[in-house]
């Protein structure tokens, strides 16, 4: 009988350990970094044939700037909603070039994912505007790449957003959310690094803490003037102030 116990006992304890290594995270709060590569960026709103003027403009930005910079923001999060902050919103003054949206952070992202829901709060032409509207579709192909971030185990899936904005992600199933940073979402698990290459951006996860988190935590923004996905867009496309291919520059604006 006393084998008996102890034998009991030896497998309640390896289960309880067991238990333990997989419990799953459903709350806490996470911090990225948003890396820019400001060169490349630059480079990209040139188009196939800029004029000399242009060409001189973004050769004196190069000499002017680093190549490089981050940006941080928060993600807080449970089992049924997120909500994206930005910490920093804007580079250094000076780092811009031809007004880029992806060289800015100005997107608070609200996520119900129990209704597949985005709300936004959107900074444009020194105006802020709330956009209601359902998570954006993004198509996923998983892979069997791995790679450790922020201390998890994490998987790479690559995406298409509009069918031709190229994403690669790494996600991690420890952490039970369907979510990421800004509107990036819809992989079995949390979103720990993400990458638009020919945008040359990378958000990146640097810390996870998992306390519990309030739902008073967790609001939409409602600061700034109600629009459409659509109004906005059409808003986008009369205020262009530069030429090229505007379904791309959309999604710089959405981010996504």
């Amino acid at each position: 009988m006393k084998n008996a116990l102890i034998i009991i006992g030896s497998f309640l304890l390896t289960a309880n350990i067991l238990f333990a290594q997989v419990k799953v995270i459903t709350s806490g709060t996470i911090t990225f970094e948003k890396r820019l590569n400001l060169h490349a960026i630059a480079k990209n709103e040139l188009g196939g044939k800029p004029n000399q003027g242009t060409i001189d403009a973004y050769e004196k930005y190069k000499k002017s700037i680093p190549q490089f910079t981050t940006l941080t923001s928060t993600l807080v999060f449970n089992t049924d909603k997120s909500l994206f902050t930005p910490v920093d919103r804007m580079p250094p003054q000076g780092y811009d070039f031809n007004n880029n949206p992806m060289n800015k952070q100005l997107n608070i992202v609200y996520t119900d994912f129990a209704t597949n829901t985005n709300i936004a709060q959107k900074e444009m032409y020194g105006n802020l505007f709330i956009v209601k509207d359902s998570t954006r579709k993004i198509t996923w192909r998983l892979t069997d790449q791995t790679q450790e971030i922020a201390g998890f185990k994490c998987r790479r899936a690559n995406g298409l957003i509009l069918d031709s904005v190229y994403v690669v992600a790494f996600y991690t199933d420890e952490i039970g959310v369907s979510g990421g940073p800004e509107s990036f979402w819809g992989l079995p698990g949390m979103i720990l690094q993400v990458a638009l290459p020919h945008e040359n951006v990378i958000w990146t996860a640097k810390k996870v803490t998992t306390e519990a988190i309030a739902p008073t935590a967790i609001l939409p923004p409602k600061k700034g003037k109600n629009i459409s996905r659509k109004e906005l867009f059409a808003l986008v496309k009369q205020n262009m102030r530069f030429g090229g291919d505007v379904d791309l520059y959309e999604t710089k604006v959405f981010s996504f």
